[in-house]
């Protein structure tokens, strides 16, 4: 249940429709290189929330995929693993150095059945990233008679504090793709006899921070990058830079 004013239900989907549902919003936010869209809940006082308690990274949801000449993305298997150990690593360290304290990172198998109440929780999160992105905006009639940024995910988080012994959850997921040889040729005759760019490869991120003890999201932020690389420990840094970037202190 999505608890705002006024309250609005939200039914968790499957993990491949969200991600369906996030690209399109992600993809009307290029505008460059690398778009970010940062909202931070507020304080009592006005002043953007900052953090009283310990987070605990959910493992990332990554998969890295590569564009064929006509442009259909294949997923890549050796990529998709490599990322799943850097990226984790690289917000590690960028968590750390701005004094974040840290729980071990708690893992949700990928085969874990929806019925699970873990993946439940999961699922609702996406579900709610969804509607920020697609009603949480300056001007969304979602936001409260304040203006402020005010989405919960209900009570019902705090079953994750008691596995994981966090005050919050930080949810991360990352779809990044690369042209393929083929794609790359495509793109400059399409340049040659269109005169514009067909596309290539795009990395898509979500990240939110939520405070098990209320189920309130604190922080969110998506991320748009056309020259981001997973595959590397500088690009998988460079990306924890851009996808954290203003993270609660």
């Amino acid at each position: 249940m999505l608890t705002q004013r006024p309250i609005q239900t939200v039914t968790p989907a499957s993990p491949k429709r969200v991600w369906m549902a996030l690209l399109l919003p992600a993809f009307l936010l290029l505008a460059g290189c690398t778009t970010t869209q940062v909202r931070t809940a507020e304080g009592p006082q006005g002043k953007p929330i900052q953090l009283g308690g310990s987070v605990v990274m959910i493992t990332p949801d990554i998969e890295l995929s590569e564009v064929g000449a006509g442009g259909v993305a294949e997923p890549r298997k050796a990529w998709t693993e490599t990322a799943r150990q850097l990226y984790p690593e690289a917000a590690r360290q960028r968590l750390t150095a701005q004094g974040v304290r840290l729980q071990p990172d708690f893992v949700i198998p990928p085969d874990m059945p929806p019925e699970r109440r873990v993946r439940q929780l999961e699922l609702l999160n996406q579900a709610v990233s969804i509607s920020i992105l697609q009603y949480g905006g300056s001007n969304s009639r979602l936001r409260n008679k304040h203006g402020k940024f005010d989405w919960s995910l209900g009570p019902g988080m705090i079953e994750l504090q008691r596995i994981t012994g966090a005050d919050y959850a930080l949810f991360t997921y990352l779809r990044d793709s690369y042209s393929s040889g083929g794609r790359v040729a495509m793109r400059v005759l399409g340049a040659v006899l269109l005169g514009g760019d067909i596309g290539g490869g795009t990395q898509v991120g979500l990240a939110s921070l939520v405070d098990l003890r209320t189920g309130q999201v604190v922080w969110h932020n998506l991320l748009v990058d056309q020259t981001g690389d997973l595959r590397t420990p500088a690009g998988a840094s460079e990306t924890a830079g851009d996808l954290l970037k203003d993270f609660p202190k």
